[in-house]
Parts: structure tokens; sequence; C-alpha cells
């Protein structure tokens, strides 16, 4: 089939957030603001090395990993409940979401998810929808009040990025 041709927006998206356990607990992100960005893909995830002699280029060459990173917005409904879900205790891994386990796993340092962006592509006559995984992200949180109370989730990709 041949590439779509309808133009992608924000109203297309849905995120998804996965910790690590077995059958992994997942969270539709609610009231994103559709604005994730994501910077630093590339080929492969390495710098890349210029070597020169006497100012003439002679090669280039990957050397040390470079990890994706990005950030999304959310609208704040609710900040944090023991008994019902938010976004916000999902990232922190606190009330209802106390039990989750890292992507890197359960006996991990650093408490990752992954993240999934889902853009309807079907709707448009797409052969399917299109997702973008993000997996072993480390996770933070910055909180605005304003009109409205917003989030950001800011992440660093220590894992694997795959487009389909």
């Amino acid at each position: 089939m041949a590439a779509s041709t309808v133009i992608k927006n924000l109203n297309d998206g849905l995120i998804n957030v996965a910790d690590g356990t077995g059958t992994p607990v997942t969270l539709d992100a609610p009231f994103t603001t559709g604005d994730l960005a994501i910077a630093g893909l590339s080929e492969q995830f390495n710098e890349v090395a210029k070597y020169e002699t006497r100012g003439t280029f002679n090669t280039a060459r990957h050397t040390a990993r470079v990890y994706p990173s990005g950030s999304f917005t959310f609208h704040i409904a609710d900040y944090s409940d023991a008994a019902d879900t938010t976004l916000i205790d999902f990232v922190m891994k606190q009330n209802s979401y106390s039990a989750n386990i890292s992507t890197l796993g359960a006996n991990a340092d650093v408490y990752t998810i992954d993240l999934t962006l889902t853009v309807e592509g079907t709707d448009h006559g797409d052969s399917a929808d299109h997702t973008i995984v993000l997996t072993d992200c480390v996770v933070t949180l910055d909180m605005s009040e304003g009109d409205p109370n917003t989030g950001t989730i800011s992440f660093e990709c220590l894992g694997t990025v795959t487009m389909t």
C-alpha cells in the first residue's frame, strides 16, 4: 500500500504508559495536550566522531551511546489518589501504582517505564494505526499552576525506539 497522504495532527494521538510487571500495568495518559516531542533520534544511537588530520576530514565513526529524550504535557484533573488512578501516581510509583515494577526489572535501582504513542491511521485510510514505542524510560515530572493546571512529563529513553 502507498504511504498515507493524510497529515496526522494532535487529535490523532494517544499516549500509553506501562510498567515492567509480567502482564504490564498500563494507563492511557488522560488529558494530554498533543505536544509529545522526541529529540535525538538517529539511525544509530551513538555519537559521531569526526577524525581529521591537519584540518582535513578523514572519516567518521560511531562512539559513545546517546539516549533520545522528550516530553509531553497534560492537564491535571487529580493529583494523587490512594484508590483511583492518576498519571502523576503512575510516574511517581505511588498510591495505587506503588507496586509497579521497573521495566529494567524487579530489582532495578531505577524505576523506568515504557511509553507508547499510538497515532490513528485506519480512520484516515491507512492500513494500520501507527506507533512509536520507547522502552525503559527514566521519567521526571514538572507541575505548574495556571489556567489550567498542567503537568509535564520529561523522559530519557534508555532502551529501544520502535516505529510502525
